[in-house]
């Protein structure tokens, strides 16, 4: 047990933050539409996605990828990199959700937002791992 743990701790912990991303999203969200209601849910959308990519790269710096860059510099490299990356990975989202609604009709919605969900959980990841958290001073 303490070997499948070691051998997948990671991803294990990528996994649990991003589980707490999601929430922080969600209640971000129903929080700003009930404290807020006159704001468009286009608005709502970016403030909840805003608080939740925050949250992502704090807690993935910190307790998934253990990011030594102990400098501004390298800091800021990193959070630009990993903002970048969750740009992406939103227009890769949308690149599997709005051709498949298209194709696929809007009663499919829920198939395809989990299709779109785990490509970009997956490319966030990858991106964080090879591209953000580099350890710059290994």
């Amino acid at each position: 047990m303490i070997e499948l743990w070691n051998k997948y701790k990671e991803v294990i912990a990528y996994l649990f933050w991003g589980v707490l991303t999601t929430i922080i999203d969600i209640v971000v969200a129903i929080g700003c539409r009930y404290m807020f209601p006159e704001i468009s849910a286009f608005w709502n959308t970016i403030i909840a996605w805003v608080a939740s990519v925050l949250f992502a790269f704090f807690t993935n710096r910190r307790w998934v990828f253990h990011s030594h860059a102990d400098n501004a510099k390298d800091y800021f490299k990193e959070m630009f990199s990993f903002i970048f990356g969750r740009l992406a990975s939103l227009v890769l989202e949308e690149i599997v959700l709005v051709p498949g609604v298209m194709i696929f009709g809007n009663k499919n919605f829920n198939i395809l937002k989990i299709i779109g969900q785990v490509i970009v959980i997956v490319f966030n990841y990858f991106w964080s791992k090879l591209i953000v958290f580099v350890n710059h001073n290994k």
